[in-house]
């Protein structure tokens, strides 16, 4: 009859029943490898038993895992948001790139002029001609530097703004102190150049770099008046 009367149980409710029964038998055989029984093997070792303790591992919680030595649970450092370091700190070096690039865009912004991007640049000009230590002076109020190609891309992206006031410009580029050699206005070398045919040819009388409207670069003295085109 008992038979009979469980076979006409809900199958969810017969599900339930098994659940809660073999998860009580795993529970009593935990006290005992706890304590290492002698001649106990593992649970996970008796077949079938490792696929048992695998689905009650949610429902036991805390006296997971089985076994005669439960190593405590790894804790796992967690940032000033509540996450893990390592996601806390990826999420803070993206938040500190997203700054950075704002803080450049509003710069570039300030000049109220032409704008454009060169991969990671940010070109912009304010549209006056300056001298180049004025130029170079507006940059850097604005967060920059005169703008510097490095590569054909810059270059290309520079003379855009170029063409668009039609009027040469300072590049962010001077004569080192040997007579003829030109650097970054860090000092590093030049790694990429596009001077016009025969130049420089200053030999230490024109000590900064201009843009022609084709692009070329020319050394020319520093007191004339050149378009201001900024990198950010």
């Amino acid at each position: 009859m008992s038979f009979l009367l469980l076979f006409q149980l809900p199958w969810t409710t017969m599900m339930s029943y098994s659940f809660c029964m073999l998860t009580a038998a795993a529970a009593l055989l935990v006290p005992c490898h706890a304590f290492n029984c002698p001649g106990l093997p593992e649970l996970s070792d008796i077949p079938g038993v490792g696929r048992l303790l695998q689905l009650l591992k949610p429902v036991l919680g805390p006296m997971w895992p089985f076994g005669r030595e439960r190593l405590p649970e790894p804790q796992v450092p967690t940032g000033l948001q509540g996450l893990p370091i390592s996601l806390d700190t990826e999420f803070s070096n993206v938040l500190v790139n997203f700054r950075q690039r704002l803080s450049r865009l509003e710069g570039a912004l300030t000049l109220n002029g032409k704008i454009t991007k060169a991969g990671e640049k940010i070109l912009a000009s304010n549209g006056k001609k300056v001298i180049f230590s004025s130029a170079l002076e507006s940059c850097e109020k604005t967060g920059g530097t005169l703008a510097t190609p490095m590569n054909k891309e810059e270059n290309k992206a520079i003379l855009g703004i170029v063409e668009q006031y039609n009027s040469y410009a300072y590049l962010g580029i001077k004569e080192s102190e040997t007579s003829g050699q030109f650097e970054y206005m860090n000092g590093t070398p030049l790694n990429y150049t596009n001077w016009h045919q025969y130049e420089p040819n200053g030999k230490g009388t024109e000590k900064c770099v201009e843009m022609h409207t084709n692009g070329n670069w020319n050394d020319k003295k520093c007191n004339l008046y050149r378009l201001t085109i900024c990198e950010f």
